[in-house]
């Protein structure tokens, strides 16, 4: 899987026309790796038992249950995530590879498929 920013526009429709679910992460302001997880976990719309860690969000990317009917399967879009990268560089190389071992998880799945797209420079989630 390659993290390369992406443009937005074309990804999500194309999802949304496929039936998956999308989910933007804005990560605007993010600098700490506590809002990162809060972030997350809002857009992820987690269950309670998500406790604001790495395991959690790995956990939380593979067990996507709780979004009741499942799709065919998940677009999480992110944006604005330059400034986080850049501040936070260890942590960011983390986060790529929790998601990066998310994607492969559901590639092996019987049933639905994750994608994670990095918003190019500049390009806003927008609905």
């Amino acid at each position: 899987m390659t993290l390369e920013p992406q443009p937005l526009a074309p990804a999500l429709a194309a999802a949304q026309k496929a039936g998956w679910t999308t989910v933007r992460v804005d990560l605007d302001g993010v600098r700490t790796k506590a809002e990162l997880m809060r972030r997350w976990g809002a857009a992820l719309r987690v269950p309670e038992w998500f406790g604001g860690n790495w395991d959690a969000l790995a956990d939380a990317l593979r067990d996507l249950s709780w979004w009741e009917p499942a799709p065919p399967g998940w677009l999480v879009a992110v944006s604005s995530w330059r400034g986080y990268a850049g501040a936070r560089p260890g942590d960011w190389e983390t986060l790529q590879e929790v998601l990066e071992e998310a994607v492969d998880f559901w590639r092996s799945a019987d049933e639905g498929a994750l994608t994670v797209l990095l918003a190019s420079a500049g390009e806003p989630a927008q609905d």
